[in-house]
């Protein structure tokens, strides 16, 4: 597709943006993968000719800036935006680590998006798009402004390095269930070499938690290490009680729907009848604002 100048704008506002999370020019333009000279250019206001349309989808990709137009999103206070906001918190603040292992479609990433874009020094990491140790390691470099280019061996030690740094840092690993076993370990190392010094925070459905202890029953190599530095245990915010997980759910759609449907849409029916999906949320929303 075109990227208009209509979007250049709006990644280049989310750019300016996302600069408060960063000690440097240099390290914000190093996490978006362009040159510190491009992104002088970007930042006087420069967009013509500065960058390839395979350049700003990128971009736009790392600011989480849509190319097509879609709907304002605000978010919402449910028990699972609360809950892990502060649990985020504790860990970054303390350089603590956790494991949050619950039922997906409630609100783990969006609130995980949500923290990182107002927290100095916090990434969020897909694990789904970087399953093997390199790529999980020179995403994470990448995320910080660190140069993930050269031998593994020289950007594993940069990282390291610069955690060591930095003030407070929290690296999020979402949908860590996909990571190979070879990534895991070498969590366990990053964890060792920065201890105290950087807060981890990991996240997934029910299946990390399954993955995690039939590993560890099985004596599989570094697991137990790994889950007793993420404090030995797995949160979650969802009832165990199968007609109070069903409340929880269909409440927190009622939060999301009263703060994001238009005037005259009745919340609490919206949300029983997506069952407390907020993926069905957001399409029943989006289908009541083309009304």
């Amino acid at each position: 597709m075109e990227i208009t100048n209509d979007i250049k704008k709006r990644i280049l506002a989310a750019m300016d943006a996302n600069r408060v999370n960063y000690p440097s020019d240099s390290k914000h333009a190093a996490s978006l993968g362009i040159s510190s000279a491009v992104y002088s250019q970007l930042k006087a206001g420069q967009t013509e000719r500065v960058l390839s349309e395979a350049n700003w989808i990128s971009m736009a990709r790392r600011l989480g800036v849509e190319l097509r137009p879609g709907m304002e999103w605000k978010a919402a206070q449910t028990a699972t935006f609360r809950y892990i906001w502060a649990q985020l918190t504790a860990c970054q603040n303390g350089s603590l680590s956790a494991i949050m292992c619950d039922m997906p479609n409630i609100g783990k990433t969006f609130t995980a998006r949500e923290y990182v874009k107002g927290h100095k020094n916090a990434v969020y990491v897909d694990c789904g798009q970087v399953k093997t140790k390199t790529q999980l390691v020179k995403q994470i470099a990448k995320e910080f402004g660190v140069s993930c280019r050269g031998q593994y061996k020289d950007v594993y030690e940069d990282l390291v390095f610069y955690l060591k740094t930095v003030d407070t840092p929290l690296i999020i690993l979402d949908e860590a269930g996909d990571l190979k076993n070879e990534a895991y370990l070498e969590l366990k190392a990053l964890w060792n070499a920065t201890e105290r010094q950087c807060a981890w925070y990991m996240m997934g459905a029910d299946g990390l938690k399954a993955r995690i202890e039939r590993s560890v029953d099985m004596k599989m190599v570094g697991y137990t290490e790994l889950l007793s530095r993420f404090g030995d245990r797995f949160c979650k915010v969802t009832p165990d009680d199968g007609k109070e997980r069903q409340a929880f759910l269909i409440e927190q759609a009622r939060i999301v729907a009263e703060a994001n449907a238009p005037k005259g849409v009745d919340a609490g029916a919206l949300a029983r009848k997506t069952g407390g999906a907020l993926r069905r949320v957001y399409t029943e929303i989006e289908k009541a604002k083309a009304v």
